[in-house]
């Protein structure tokens, strides 16, 4: 796994530790600010807003010297690049800030730190990696500093990578994290275009960076990476979160497991077929079924909310697979009250 979305809801447990969770079970849920702090991940837009390792660093400036996907972040800086430069000179003198403390700093007569205008100058540095951001531990805002008081200066010190070179790179990486997958699997981990990435391929099969292959049931071509290995079976009970890469993309999550999986968390509640918060549930090395989960920290209890089994999984021995998990993760939140299901 070579990245962790990030995401802010918090109905059990902030997204970016399910994925870790997931993985290892019961661990230190310093984890992610632990890394950060150490050198060893930095945050950047990648697969959306995403806790990366530092060695990709290099792999990203090209992005980072193009303009920002969303058009109103590039208007500012045309319209008022000496605003954005004040920013990012106020904290190199100022030290770190959160995009609230522009609002703050806002004198009576109506000073240039405008809170909106604020927040996009710091997305304009950031995405140009003149800033980095960590997340603040009780609110999750993004406290943005200069980058190279972030980030390890041996990582700032590589070379930039070419952008085809990146690109290349960022292709073969998501071919491992991913076993095997289509072009479109491939690019969309790091959220690459597909038109300039598809005459690389080729190139990185007959450099032998990359191996085709045919999945059955597929109508287009498939690659993996050389050193993939094909598990004799595979033995696992775990909660996804629902931006856990096994299941971000969602037409992949049906060719590969004829699972249809959609969050209904901006779906109005009488509409909701599951429930706010559902999380597939893999068995084996297949997706069983979904369970809403909700941690209620003023009981004290992990409440399931709903359990749903897939047409050909029995739902009783889905939840006999998963109480174990349920158990451990009510422990592993500090939820003393354990488990409560709904009748």
């Amino acid at each position: 796994m070579g990245l962790i979305q990030i995401d802010s809801v918090n109905v059990l447990v902030r997204s970016q530790e399910l994925p870790l969770y997931a993985r290892l079970g019961t661990h230190p849920r310093s984890l992610i600010p632990d890394a950060t702090a150490d050198g060893e991940l930095f945050e950047y837009w990648v697969h959306e807003a995403s806790h990366v390792p530092v060695e990709l660093h290099p792999y990203l400036r090209w992005h980072m010297n193009r303009d920002h996907r969303w058009g109103g972040v590039n208007r500012l800086f045309e319209s008022r690049h000496g605003f954005v430069d004040e920013v990012l000179q106020r904290i190199d003198r100022e030290g770190p800030i959160v995009a609230g403390d522009l609002k703050q700093r806002r004198g009576p007569k109506g000073t240039w730190w405008d809170w909106d205008d604020g927040k996009i100058a710091l997305e304009y540095l950031f995405h140009r990696g003149q800033l980095a951001a960590v997340r603040r531990p009780n609110d999750f805002a993004r406290v943005y500093d200069l980058a190279d008081r972030v980030l390890p200066a041996d990582v700032l010190a590589v070379p930039d990578v070419p952008e085809v070179e990146a690109r290349k790179e960022l292709l073969v990486r998501a071919a491992r994290h991913h076993g095997v997958g289509t072009l479109e699997d491939l690019t969309d981990y790091h959220r690459q275009r597909n038109p300039p990435c598809r005459p690389l391929v080729p190139e990185l099969v007959e450099d032998g960076r990359l191996v085709e292959a045919q999945v059955e049931g597929w109508d287009k071509p498939a690659y993996m990476h050389p050193d993939a290995v094909i598990p004799r079976r595979v033995e696992a009970t775990a909660l996804l979160s629902p931006f856990d890469p096994v299941v971000w993309n969602r037409d992949r999550t049906e060719r590969l497991f004829g699972f249809r999986y959609r969050i209904e968390i901006y779906v109005p509640k009488a509409k909701r077929k599951y429930g706010y918060y559902v999380l597939p549930i893999l068995i084996g090395d297949g997706l069983a079924g979904r369970v809403d989960l909700k941690a209620d920290r003023a009981e004290g209890v992990l409440r399931v909310l709903g359990l749903f089994a897939e047409d050909h999984a029995d739902r009783a021995a889905v939840r006999a697979a998963i109480e174990p998990e349920l158990e451990a993760m009510s422990t592993w939140l500090g939820l003393d009250g354990g488990v409560e299901w709904r009748p």
